[in-house]
Formats: structure tokens, sequence, C-alpha cells
């Protein structure tokens, strides 16, 4: 006869976030549900809770802030993982030689950098657009970098002049900023008319769209990298270990 084998109830909710976690049912910048609704859902007492959740934050899952609950930091593993290198290209891009910057100073988010940032559409927000061309094949970037007014503030991100040194970098150098991990969204779309323009394509070609949402140490959604790219032109490769 079979031993069955009962987990404890702070494990249950342990295994159950981690699952949710990773199914993006609970993605990194969200709130977790307060300690009562685990609670009512569980079916467990308050302290078993808190274990759980004490727990959860210990090993990097979760974390916790004064007065304003728990926030959801992301797998570990996933954070762990090395940046493939075209998001390393993007990430840490100096303005310069290839690259011309289109535009910057303050817009309306749009729908998908606000949803990314955690704000409401149409919110003001800095926006910078940079765009690479290649002599020999023409544009093969078109990306657009968004960030809080507030965050933007005392930094040259409005400015319309190249920085020499990767957004990143110069939001950590001026404004102390701790970036954690980030996550992307691949998706295949035509182009507006304006993206057509600046990258140089018709109204019918297919564009890749590389979206990166940049995570400081809280787990706050603090930067948002919106990448359009020529699939004619681009193409993105990356290496992983099998086990």
């Amino acid at each position: 006869m079979p031993i069955e084998f009962t987990p404890p109830k702070y494990a249950v909710i342990v295994n159950t976030v981690q699952e949710r976690i990773e199914n993006g049912i609970y993605p990194p910048g969200s709130t977790l549900p307060s300690e009562t609704i685990l609670m009512k859902e569980f079916g467990v007492s308050r302290p078993t809770t808190v274990r759980a959740l004490d727990l959860l934050r210990q090993e990097g899952w979760i974390a916790a802030h004064q007065g304003r609950g728990r926030t959801v930091i992301g797998s570990p593993e996933t954070r762990g993982r090395r940046a493939p290198a075209y998001a390393q290209d993007t990430l840490a891009v100096v303005e310069t030689g290839t690259v011309t910057v289109a535009s910057a100073g303050p817009v309306l988010a749009p729908p998908r950098a606000a949803a990314a940032l955690g704000l409401d559409p149409g919110t003001p927000v800095i926006a910078r657009c940079r765009i690479v061309c290649h002599e020999e094949i023409g544009p093969t970037e078109l990306s657009a970098v968004y960030l809080p007014v507030e965050l933007a503030a005392g930094t040259d991100m409005s400015n319309p002049m190249p920085l020499t040194e990767g957004v990143l970098r110069h939001l950590t150098r001026l404004r102390g900023i701790d970036f954690d991990h980030a996550t992307e969204r691949i998706s295949a779309r035509t182009p507006s008319a304006e993206e057509a323009r600046l990258l140089d394509v018709g109204r019918r070609d297919c564009l890749l769209t590389v979206l990166f949402t940049i995570y400081d140490r809280a787990a706050r959604p603090v930067l948002a990298i919106d990448t359009a790219l020529p699939v004619a032109r681009k193409e993105l490769e990356d290496g992983f270990a099998i086990t």
C-alpha cells in the first residue's frame, strides 16, 4: 500500500505562489494578494501564511514593503539567467556611430509602455527614441525608452543630444537606481506610418517587436524599452543549456 504524504500547509502556499509567478499569473512588479485573502483561499491561520510569505521573501520570489504589502520579484532562476546578446545590445547601446537619437522629451505614455510601467495610458512620461542604422543594409532597429517623469529628473534622458553611455549606466550614475532584472515580450506586427518612414520599410512589411521591462531591487518597473525590428534585416539569436 503506497504511503501518502500531505505537505505542510505553509508549503502548499509556497508551491502555489511559485507556480503562479512562473506561469505569469503574478507577474514581476505586481502586488501579491494580502495575507487575509491567502488565509481564506488556503484555509490556514495567519502565522502559517506569514511563514510561507517569509520563506518566499527569503528565497527571492517576493519583496516586502512596510505599509504597502508585498510585490512579486519573479523566479530567482529566471533572474539569474544571462541576458541574450540582442538584449544586452539594446540595454547597453551607446548613442554614437550607427545610433541616432530621433527624439527625446515628454510624451503621453502609449498603452504598451504604460502597461509595462504600471501606469495609466496617457500618463506623462519621458520617451527617448533611437534608430540603429547600418550603411550596408539600412535601419535595423527602432527603440523607444520610456521612464516616469520623476525618475528622469536630473538626467539627460529628455535631452536630444546623444548619450555617451548606456541608459542603464546613465540612470544608475545620476539617479542611483539599482537595477535588478528584466522581462521581455516578443511579438510581430505591421508598422505604423511613422515606423515605416523611420525604418524605411513598407506598410505591409513585418516587424518583430521586443518589449523590455526593467525592474529595480524592490521589484518596481522603472524602465520600458519598446523595440521594433525589420525581419528582413534583423534576426534574434540566443543559446541556452538543455539541462
